[in-house]
């Protein structure tokens, strides 16, 4: 079992194809399955970096946020404070320890 796009069993079946398919049990089973569909759409475009593979990351992104409650507007205003703050991920800053005492 997997998560797919809430199209795909309508898909199938319009190639002509049959499947099963349910509905998640909750809220709490749903953010399991887009737990795992993260980490397999991140390993895919990993794999193979592309439009399609980044825009699927995204899809379940919005799904994550959405089912917290969150609005993808305000997540993305509060991202871009952060990052005009303490900056973004691009540049690949790698901390390698902080020490309290002042040498």
């Amino acid at each position: 079992m997997k998560l797919v796009r809430d199209n795909i069993p309508k898909i199938i079946e319009r190639d002509g194809k049959i499947c099963t398919w349910r509905h998640c049990n909750g809220r709490d089973e749903h953010m399991v399955f887009l737990g795992m569909k993260m980490s397999e759409e991140v390993q895919e475009f990993l794999q193979d970096p592309s439009i399609e593979e980044a825009s699927d990351m995204y899809e379940v992104l919005i799904a994550i946020i959405q089912l917290y409650g969150y609005d993808l507007d305000t997540v993305m205003k509060y991202a871009g404070k952060k990052r005009f703050e303490r900056g973004g991920f691009s540049q690949g800053v790698i901390l390698k320890a902080v020490n309290d005492e002042k040498s």
